[in-house]
């Protein structure tokens, strides 16, 4: 099983989540009145969208044995090798504002994105 790592040990290989991000997850975590040791983030990506993949974000306590873990801000991610290659440094932050509400995706491996913000291209 992979190791959890924290982003300074990692550089570019992890997904990062701002303080916000976190907050929220941990705030949906509570809502839901679910495991905080059990769950995690998982982050990835599938084929779709209008620019040809999409972000995934899901809470879930099913990890694998292929998955690599990072922790920030107490919050256990998890990202599947594939998902990887197009996530290194993505940062996901989260925006609460006049015009919506949010996860947003900063992905400096994609070439364009969607309007929306919720699919990319590499």
């Amino acid at each position: 099983m992979s190791t959890t790592q924290t982003p300074t040990e990692t550089d570019q290989a992890a997904v990062i989540l701002t303080t916000l991000a976190a907050k929220e997850i941990g705030r949906i975590i509570s809502e839901q009145d679910l495991d905080a040791e059990k769950v995690r983030l998982r982050v990835g990506v599938k084929g779709g969208g209008c620019s040809g993949f999409s972000y995934i974000l899901d809470l879930t306590e099913t990890q694998k044995e292929s998955d690599e873990v990072f922790e920030q801000h107490g919050i256990k991610i998890i990202v599947d090798p594939k998902s990887l290659l197009y996530l290194g440094g993505t940062t996901v932050d989260f925006k609460d504002e006049i015009m919506g509400r949010g996860f947003v995706f900063t992905n400096p491996n994609a070439n364009t994105s969607c309007g929306c913000g919720s699919s990319f291209s590499v």
